[in-house]
């Protein structure tokens, strides 16, 4: 009896090919060995994928910054600290009451309080990391947020592969995050890492029902950035929902009680500083006109640019505002776990709902990394031809984005 060709395997070529991988183009040879490797190939890939993949695009990110840095004239290592850098590198330095004199808030003004605007977290790791013989301040700085981005890329993977199925998704995932745009954040002296690698693995602990990791990870948060009230709201609920559904015993009480007590400790010193219960809220107002209007001042903002003659960077500005609401649409239409759809929400509502520089809009947005969950999944569902050139897209538009940024553009991110 013959045998034929499938009872026998698939044909191979003298150099060990099957014939499906010579039919196939190398760039989907390479995304289908790419997405194997992270499904089959065990422990060691799996482990490393998420950083390695996280390093190289802000790798890439770097080289843009330093290509526009010196097409501008200016210095790389100054534009990794520049804007907020400046002032978390001087409270590392020289502590709240040693700041200089020459630093003012938004609005060129200066007073014993205004340092107060800036959280401690960051500036206290940048310090601790400082004390090792051989590294700079600012090396320092870049350090904690490399390091920080890292543990927040082995985050993503882990949301992204537990709701989206895949290993796959969830280094898509990380691919989107370290790529979107103001991702060059991530790579200075600025708290946008440190914050996003709390929040990403405090959000791990809702999922999985850590409610210690959820807890932990909140209040540490709360002594990083304000944006850690969107977070603690989330933390709160779903711990209020998993007490009265009688889940997981006590430890939904304790991550209720953790969560609020950073940012709740650090504000509360400000008032005292202060003499006025609100005093952290009045000194971003007061220096930088950030207060909650609802969203009136973003949407005057992005009528004008939409209808008048603006810069680039205002356009692009408008444009991704507006992609991150379609992006939330369908993160509610794709039913994804809500405690990652409420974070994304609150994010947006606490960055499109203040007033303050419009510049800095995308930049606040970066947080909202649950936004990026439906891209992934599409683009893991996608032919690897299609997944592999819109990934690497996004990746040179948000380098570019966010070096121009830094270095075109006149004002404050």
């Amino acid at each position: 009896m013959s045998t034929t060709p499938e009872a026998v395997g698939p044909h191979r070529s003298p150099g060990g090919n099957t014939a499906d991988d010579q039919q196939e183009r190398p760039v989907e040879q390479w995304w289908r060995r790419a997405r194997d490797g992270v499904e089959d190939l065990g422990v060691r890939w799996a482990f490393l994928a998420p950083g390695v993949v996280y390093l190289a695009i802000r790798l890439f990110g770097l080289l843009v910054l330093a290509w526009l840095s010196a097409a501008n004239d200016e210095a790389l290592s100054d534009n990794l600290s520049a804007w907020d850098g400046e002032w978390y590198l001087e409270i590392a330095s020289h502590g709240y009451g040693g700041v200089a004199n020459s630093m003012v808030d938004g609005h060129g003004n200066r007073n014993p309080e205004t340092p107060l605007a800036f959280f401690p977290g960051y500036p206290v790791l940048v310090r601790l990391l400082d004390s090792v013989p051989g590294i700079s301040l600012a090396g320092s700085a870049v350090t904690v947020s490399l390091i920080a981005g890292i543990i927040a890329a082995y985050g993503l993977f882990r949301i992204g592969r537990a709701v989206g199925g895949t290993a796959g998704v969830g280094l898509l995932l990380v691919v989107l995050f370290a790529a979107s745009p103001m991702a060059v954040t991530l790579s200075m002296a600025y708290s946008e890492a440190l914050f996003c690698a709390l929040a990403v693995w405090a959000l791990v602990g809702v999922l999985e029902r850590n409610w210690l990791l959820a807890g932990l990870c909140c209040a540490a948060s709360g002594l990083v950035r304000p944006t850690a009230a969107a977070l603690i709201g989330v933390v709160g609920l779903a711990a209020l929902v998993a007490l009265y559904q009688r889940k997981d015993g006590w430890w939904p009480l304790l991550g209720a009680v953790l969560a609020p007590s950073g940012m709740a400790l650090y504000v509360g010193w400000v008032a005292v500083q202060t003499g006025s219960l609100g005093g952290y809220f009045a000194l971003q107002q007061r220096g930088w006109s950030s207060a909650f209007d609802g969203g009136w001042a973003t949407g005057k903002f992005m009528i004008e640019s939409l209808t008048q003659y603006k810069s680039v960077l205002e356009t692009f500005t408008v444009w991704i505002v507006l992609a991150a609401l379609v992006l939330l649409v369908l993160c509610v239409r794709s039913r994804m776990p809500w405690p990652l759809v409420l974070f994304a929400f609150a994010v947006l509502a606490m960055d499109l709902g203040s007033d303050g520089l419009m510049y800095s809009k995308v930049r606040l947005m970066l947080p909202a990394f649950p936004l990026l969950i439906p891209v992934a999944i599409g683009l893991a569902h996608r032919r690897p031809t299609t997944a592999v050139c819109s990934a690497v897209l996004l990746v040179c538009f948000g380098a570019w984005f966010g070096a121009y940024s830094l270095t075109a553009w006149e004002y404050a991110i």
